[in-house]
């Protein structure tokens, strides 16, 4: 192996961009101090945050419903539109978003009964005008709505679904149908735990996946909550995905892939995780749900059980623990070992050394970003917040972190707390 004081600058980055791909170590560089600062406070959960090309922070206020365009010099705002979505819980609501402009395309839950849609709209005068329905009924509740949105290299949507928190908590008698795949291209009610591909008119795409027969707007399945999707250089698409004790997950996603989710949680290799479909007994609704206990009436599935050969294991968790973590010691929630990652970047400059070809995570547990690269993890900007997503400046030095209105996470001595430092806000961070 080259010594790393020898390699050339060249080298560095090829072997970072390459262990991002091939899950080699790449070159280990000091890391730069960074400067901070707030640009802006007080908005109502800003969910997605993006860079237009008009050198604007884009924003969707998850809460309020509104798209709001932010200086990321002086902080003032201007909201440009609303949506009919108000939050009912802590993951509806206007989501996510994808530039295109003068196309700005938006996701966000409607009606009573829990739906999710596409919308687009034209941007002109200031304004988001001439709204037109893309693709509308996607099955959503109050809990894993997922909802991040990109446009690919390719010209298409890609819409994360989540498994709308089946089979935990109050949701713990509905079915989970992230397995279940359609059984036509409008059986959208099987669209539940998938990442969707969709024609920016809302057709399904002629060169989709053919799952069990049926070409539907489904692009891969198995999924639990991914609340992050990003293309990388060579058109790779990435997906940062919360698991539930344990085994938060980095993918690769691949056309027609299987990631898993409910059947299996990181890797299949029986750690920490089972399967135990509540839905499946017969006195469901006569139980208490228990994250610790699970009663002899509801069926059990081991990992290793599961077998398909379209599984595909996830590049990273965060984290795999031994099958006998005592997660009942812990202080619940704030203290399993997961980080629930809400979005992912690829940070593709050379601006910084060493940086270059690595996933950017951020996390809403320990107010921090996960920079991946290859085997290497680091935690990065740490603060006391809940980090919802970032944008990455044109500068490749400047850093954009929006952070939620409320929820808990955990302070500086990692012990957990609801007392925010920087609610609803978006903090910048610029390598010295």
């Amino acid at each position: 192996m080259c010594d790393k004081k020898g390699m050339t600058r060249f080298t560095q980055v090829f072997a970072a961009v390459l262990g991002v791909v091939l899950g080699l170590v790449p070159a280990a560089l000091p890391e730069p101090p960074f400067a901070s600062r707030v640009v802006v406070e007080g908005l109502a959960g800003p969910w997605e945050i993006l860079l237009g090309p008009d050198r604007q922070l884009w924003v969707t206020e998850r809460i309020a419903g509104r798209v709001t365009r932010v200086d990321p010099a002086s902080g003032a705002r201007t909201t440009v539109g609303s949506v009919p979505s108000r939050a009912v819980g802590t993951q509806d609501g206007l989501l996510g978003m994808a530039l295109d402009l003068p196309y700005v395309y938006v996701a966000y839950t409607y009606s009573p009964r829990g739906l999710l849609k596409v919308v687009r709209y034209n941007y002109e005068s200031g304004r988001l005008t001439a709204p037109v329905d893309v693709i509308t009924g996607l099955p959503a509740t109050t809990d894993h709505v997922s909802g991040r949105l990109a446009i690919g290299p390719d010209g298409k949507l890609y819409l994360t679904v989540g498994d709308g928190g089946a089979n935990q908590f109050e949701h713990f008698c509905d079915r989970n149908l992230a397995q279940e795949l359609p059984s036509s291209p409008r059986d959208f009610s099987r669209y539940r735990g998938k990442i969707l591909r969709i024609e920016p008119d809302g057709s399904v795409p002629a060169d989709n996946p053919v799952l069990h027969g049926v070409r539907s707007h489904v692009y891969s399945y198995g999924h639990r909550n991914a609340q992050g999707i990003v293309f990388g250089p060579a058109g790779q698409l990435y997906a940062s995905e919360q698991g539930p004790k344990s085994d938060d997950e980095l993918n690769l996603i691949r056309p027609g892939g299987n990631y898993g989710w409910p059947r299996v949680a990181g890797y299949r290799d029986d750690k920490a995780y089972v399967y135990a479909n509540w839905s499946a007994a017969e006195n469901c609704r006569d139980l208490t749900f228990s994250d610790y206990r699970i009663p002899a009436s509801v069926p059990r599935l081991e990992e290793s059980s599961f077998r398909d050969p379209a599984l595909v294991p996830p590049l990273r968790t965060f984290f795999t623990v031994p099958d006998q973590h005592d997660f009942e010691a812990e202080c619940g929630h704030s203290c399993w070992p997961t980080i629930a990652p809400s979005s992912i970047d690829f940070y593709g400059s050379a601006a910084i050394p060493g940086w270059q070809g690595s996933l950017l995570i951020p996390s809403l547990k320990d107010g921090a970003v996960y920079r991946v690269a290859g085997a290497e993890t680091q935690t990065v900007w740490r603060t006391v917040n809940r980090y919802r997503d970032l944008a990455i400046g044109e500068d490749g030095r400047t850093f954009y972190v929006a952070t939620d209105a409320g929820g808990r996470t955990k302070d500086l001595a990692g012990e957990p707390t609801e007392e925010l430092a920087n609610p609803g806000a978006i903090l910048e961070f610029t390598a010295g």
